[in-house]
């Protein structure tokens, strides 16, 4: 283990190198903002109207359903745990850098959104699928391409991100006076991973449904206790802001330190909430049955706005404004005690509840978080073999996922991190250079719908020929 380990971390080391994932993700962001006309800003309320839209045909799934679908995922324990681990790590100023990731980050999730629209596949029954994996095939014409992404995506959700989930919310015990270190966290894994199970290999679709439920309302419920939270430390809030940007500026420490950097750590744990760039998110945003591809980029956009810049600023305040200083809360290994940091910060604002809130609210995200992370996994490995997987095939790959839940629960926490973070960037490093290479279709798209708003039409409905599409698509004809 302590081989693999060095091994993850070298390679997570190379591909967070300032001239790889970061200048993908903030050049990538800026290149799209600039060519968009800023979209995640100018049509910003657009997206807000689009999102309540019903689907074209009655059996199709709406632009909110689908935002639901890639919400299950995001909006998880990388809310909590995640950005508590980057202020812990890279100071309050990583809170700064991962707002910097959301807003440019929502044009470059706009941009691969709308191509896994324009270029998603019909089944049998006129429902819709896709994602990165088929405009590399079908745009890029590189199905090698597809199925190396569809590999680490694979790996990723199923692997790197199930395994952290069920670590992050294993630790948000520990502050309880039953945990013990020996078997609370293999008691929280076997619960999780026959919960997991029980959906998966099961198919207990209620319990899915009643998460599905649960999620957003504990979402907003999140969001109401940080308001609470940040007015009960109101008088802190000018240092908390003084913090913030002073970290985020210290140019000194970032470029003297690059891999803990505040700005590093900002891009870390804004990469792991949003996904933005990851080319995750396309793969639900494909199934929605909307009348022009643009509108599921703006929804998609959207939703990184939702996730970072509510959520995950909800999460920042709460414990900044705590005034809980961060000493203390890293390990012998260079880890976070992120979970510790939190339930600290919880218990100085609203005593004994704080920390049970915080619990309850992991609880949910991190389940729902893992049915979430599952669902782009069995479409990749059709791509993958070319063909629908076997009864066989599923069964055992679902055994396997439910497994790893329980690993991930007695993991260290420094090769959870560790893993993810490798995996994430590897997403990148193959999702952004498509969609720039691509970008031009996304473009014309926006062109077009935006064209057809300013002409007075309420509902814009794409047709390839509009902006000369060279791709046969199953749509859009």
């Amino acid at each position: 283990m302590d081989l693999l380990h060095s091994g993850i971390l070298a390679v997570s080391n190379f591909l967070y190198q300032p001239f790889i994932v970061p200048l993908l993700l903030i050049c990538g962001g800026l290149y799209f903002t600039i060519r968009t006309g800023a979209v995640q800003l100018k049509l910003l309320k657009e997206s807000v109207l689009v999102v309540m839209e019903k689907p074209t045909t009655e059996n199709g799934i709406s632009s909110f359903g689908a935002l639901m679908i890639s919400t299950a995922s995001r909006v998880g324990t990388g809310n909590i745990i995640g950005v508590a681990t980057a202020v812990v790590l890279g100071g309050a100023g990583a809170l700064f850098w991962m707002w910097v990731v959301a807003i440019l980050g929502s044009a470059t999730a706009f941009i691969e959104s709308t191509l896994a629209q324009v270029y998603k596949k019909k089944r049998d029954d006129g429902t819709s699928y896709g994602g990165p994996a088929f405009y590399m095939r079908d745009a890029l014409h590189a199905r090698w391409l597809g199925v190396i992404f569809s590999v680490i995506i694979i790996l990723t959700y199923a692997v790197g991100y199930n395994m952290l989930a069920a670590y992050n919310l294993q630790s948000t015990f520990e502050v309880f006076d039953f945990y013990h270190e020996g078997t609370t966290p293999a008691i929280i894994g076997v619960i999780l991973a026959v919960l997991f199970a029980a959906i998966v290999i099961g198919g207990a679709k209620r319990l899915t449904k009643v998460t599905g439920f649960l999620v957003p309302l504990m979402g907003i419920i999140y969001v109401g206790v940080s308001i609470i939270v940040i007015i009960i430390n109101i008088k802190n809030i000018p240092e908390m802001f003084s913090a913030i940007f002073k970290s985020a500026f210290d140019f000194e420490a970032i470029f003297g330190g690059f891999a803990g950097s505040c700005l590093m750590n900002g891009v870390k744990r804004g990469l792991y909430s949003n996904e933005a760039g990851m080319g995750s998110a396309p793969n639900a945003a494909a199934t929605a049955d909307v009348s022009h591809p643009v509108k599921q980029g703006l929804v998609q956009m959207l939703s990184v706005y939702l996730d970072t810049i509510i959520i995950c600023t909800a999460t920042g305040f709460m414990c900044l404004s705590s005034g809980i200083g961060l000493d203390g809360f890293v390990g012998a290994d260079g880890s976070a005690d992120a979970a510790g940091y939190v339930q600290t910060a919880m218990q100085e604002s609203l005593g004994s509840f704080g920390p049970i809130f915080i619990a309850v609210a992991m609880s949910l995200f991190a389940f729902t978080t893992l049915i979430g992370n599952y669902g782009y996994c069995e479409g990749c490995f059709a791509f993958i073999l070319n063909r629908n997987m076997k009864k066989s095939e599923y069964m055992t790959f679902r055994v396997i996922a439910s497994v790893l839940v329980f690993v991930g629960a007695i993991s260290q926490a420094g090769f959870v991190w560790d893993l993810a973070d490798c995996l994430q960037a590897s997403m990148v490093v193959l999702n952004v250079p498509s969609i720039l290479l691509l970008g031009g279709t996304a473009f014309k798209c926006l062109k077009d719908y935006e064209s057809q708003k300013k002409a007075g039409i309420k509902n814009p409905i794409f047709l390839a020929k509009n902006i000369d599409l060279k791709e046969e698509t199953d749509y859009w004809n």
